[in-house]
């Protein structure tokens, strides 16, 4: 097969998004690959693809057991054979997996980067015939990046070990020229061929404000309720600095009425893996977090992220506003700013940090630069939040080197509209809105009946497609982005009843 005629298959796509194609035919041509893609344009076709075209077995190295799960989940309701090895697995699941490995049970398997350093993993992966290793969220390598993660510094060590180099291929969302040249040289990638697809993200708005005193005890909360009522039904994300912070936050929007949880990395793992869980499947709407609610969220319907507190970086804010708008429809992203965060996080955060990994990681010289770039990224970000002159996209695609002139007309110092978005939205859908609405309650039932996340069945842009086109058959429905030959063969049908079903009900 082509790799045209993969995405087809097991995608439902009949053409590829910008930087795909090229870097799938530069890992198929035995290339090293450094890529850096915005969250939502499609990192994992890019060697899941390849994988599929390769012989013998895939390796991502992922950082999250979250995320390993939630991938596989995805790819086995596409139909492609994959498996994950990590630590939620017992020494018996770990062993048959590996069996069932060596026999070619499997294209792609997840593994964390310490999974590489067990002796039994190398002693499977030496005989095992791995053709590409993709290293997901590849900053994580970096010290001076978000997310420092030091198994990652061993990867290089364990791909000297295998008696056939395969190609590596690095991707990371967001990462400036030191990192980017950290993953290089840390990975020690081969002559690779780097692309940068861009950091904009059009369809997201940005807004940042100090919200007004109007009489309530926490303006910023008097915000977040007026926005919410105009968000009912959307799932979104509201950070927060500190565990105490999510926690009052969640515990306040759920005594309004509100389903939402908090999420932060003081709690228990099985209660964190379990609320991770319910909002990827959307059984709560709203998740109030700190940054430890990051890689891995794998939900591309969020379609708002607040931000209660300014974060200290803007490689942190816009990892972490990139959540929102995955699915390519529109978002909106609002940082609310108030003063007292920026010196909350000088004394606290920066002047006080004590991070034993990156400690560890860094010369006493590199741990004196480390704390004057920090503080270096904490004065950016605050002209970010404060400024309010600035085209805001236009700072964030200067920060990592991405030069423009021209205002984007879709943030808040473009437009000043901030509290406009509060007001309610009256807008008049495109499509049949009562057909979206029974097609999206098919969708659910499904997800309950399969285990798989709604979205990974079908999300709401293939829903819209649906309600608008409304397909009388299986043809129809390949015309659809989205709906690949697999999920044809295992929803088609349901989808085309609820629509026939629909069509014959008489219409006032």
């Amino acid at each position: 097969m082509t790799i045209d005629e993969l995405l087809k298959k097991y995608y439902g796509y009949g053409s590829f998004r910008p930087g795909q194609a090229e870097i799938i035919d530069h890992i198929l041509g035995g290339r090293d690959i450094c890529a850096v893609m915005p969250t939502g344009s499609g990192k994992s076709v890019c060697y899941q693809i390849p994988a599929l075209a390769l012989p013998g077995i895939t390796l991502v190295i992922s950082p999250l057991i979250s995320l390993m799960q939630d991938q596989v989940r995805i790819l086995k309701a596409a139909g492609i054979a994959a498996a994950y090895i990590n630590s939620a697995l017992t020494p018996a699941q770990v062993s048959l997996a590996l069996q069932r490995a060596s026999a070619g049970a499997y294209k792609i398997i997840y593994v964390a980067p310490e999974r590489l350093e067990s002796p039994g993993f190398i002693s499977f992966a030496v005989r095992a015939g791995i053709s590409l290793i993709a290293v997901d969220e590849a900053h994580c390598i970096s010290v001076w990046g978000q997310d420092f993660r030091p198994g990652y510094r061993r990867i290089a060590d364990f791909t000297d070990k295998l008696e056939k180099r395969p190609v590596i291929a690095a991707f990371t969302a967001t990462a400036n020229k030191r990192v980017r040249d950290d993953i290089v040289n840390k990975l020690r990638l081969k002559d690779p061929y780097f692309l940068t697809t861009g950091f904009d993200r059009p369809n997201l708005y940005f807004g940042t404000l100090t919200p007004e005193d109007d009489g309530f005890s926490d303006p910023k909360m008097s915000f977040i309720l007026r926005y919410l009522a105009r968000h009912k039904d959307e799932s979104g994300i509201i950070y927060c600095l500190t565990k105490k912070q999510t926690e009052t936050v969640a515990s306040f929007l759920n005594s309004k009425g509100y389903n939402a949880g908090a999420y932060h990395a003081g709690m228990d793992n099985d209660l964190r893996r379990r609320i991770q869980e319910d909002f990827t499947f959307g059984r709560i709407k709203l998740i109030a977090a700190t940054s430890a609610f990051g890689m891995g969220i794998d939900k591309p319907d969020v379609r708002f992220v607040l931000h209660y507190s300014m974060p200290p970086r803007i490689e942190q804010y816009y990892q972490e506003a990139g959540r929102a708008g995955r699915d390519g429809e529109k978002a909106e992203c609002i940082l609310l700013y108030s003063p007292a965060d920026y010196y909350f996080i000088k004394k606290y955060f920066i002047l006080r940090e004590d991070d034993g990994e990156k400690e560890s990681a860094m010369t006493p010289q590199e741990k004196e630069e480390y704390t004057a770039a920090q503080l270096d990224e904490l004065e950016k970000m605050r002209f970010y939040s404060a400024s309010g002159r600035y085209c805001l996209r236009r700072q964030i695609l200067h920060y990592f080197g991405e030069k423009t002139d021209s205002p984007c007309g879709n943030c808040s110092c473009c437009n000043n509209d901030i509290y406009s978005r509060c007001m309610p939205d009256k807008k008049k859908a495109g499509y049949d809105e009562e057909l979206f609405i029974r097609l999206k309650a098919k969708a659910l039932l499904l997800s309950m009946r399969t285990g798989v996340p709604v979205f990974a069945i079908a999300d709401d842009k293939m829903l819209r497609g649906l309600s608008e086109q409304k397909p009388k058959n299986e043809n129809g429905l390949r015309m659809i982005p989205g709906f690949s030959t697999v999920k044809i063969r295992q929803y088609g049908r349901e989808f085309l009843e609820i629509i026939r079903e629909y069509d014959n009900i008489p219409k006032v």
